[in-house]
């Protein structure tokens, strides 16, 4: 958990770097991390040793800093494999969703065709109705997140109390 509040700390630059490189940094070692804070299904996981899959819809250079990051981490003892996905495509085989503000278009139906699968779906969009369950903001330059339980419930997945702690701002708490 002093990973997360440290990652949430740690969106401003440091000297001399890009500032979306190292947001995106951040929202990939995030991503990486909340698979240990969230319960799937049993069926959901596939064969014992398969990996957690991220599906990743953005520009290549955010994809390659999902894979850096993914080298490195683990979910529930397994190896995280990031795969990048292309426009249209319905992913297949994963355990979760990052889609990024470039690709807004693509959000509506892919959340159309993942409800009810147990996919954790994460975006970086405007608060609104159409965002992931997992949802990047960024506050006073720090990358912050929101929860929304209501279509986690729905896909069959229950995010921690560790996790919704940390959490910016919840919703469908009961």
């Amino acid at each position: 958990m002093l990973l997360l509040a440290a990652l949430a700390c740690a969106g401003a630059a440091q000297a001399g770097e890009d500032d979306s490189l190292v947001e995106y940094q951040v929202k990939a070692a995030f991503v990486c991390k909340f698979g240990n804070y969230v319960e799937w299904p049993p069926a959901a996981w596939g064969a014992a040793g398969e990996p957690f899959r991220i599906g990743v819809l953005a520009s290549e250079a955010v994809v390659e800093e999902f894979r850096r990051t993914a080298a490195a981490a683990s979910v529930a003892g397994r190896p995280v494999e990031v795969r990048k996905l292309a426009r249209g495509e319905v992913p297949e085989g994963i355990h979760a969703l990052f889609v990024s503000r470039g690709m807004t278009a693509q959000l509506p139906a892919l959340l159309a065709a993942l409800q009810g699968r147990p996919v954790l779906t994460v975006t970086e969009l405007d608060p609104g109705p159409a965002t992931g369950m997992i949802n990047f903001v960024v506050v006073d330059d720090k990358v912050r997140f929101d929860i929304l339980l209501p279509p986690a419930a729905q896909s069959s997945l229950k995010i921690s109390v560790r996790l919704l702690g940390v959490a910016r701002r919840v919703e469908g708490r009961s």
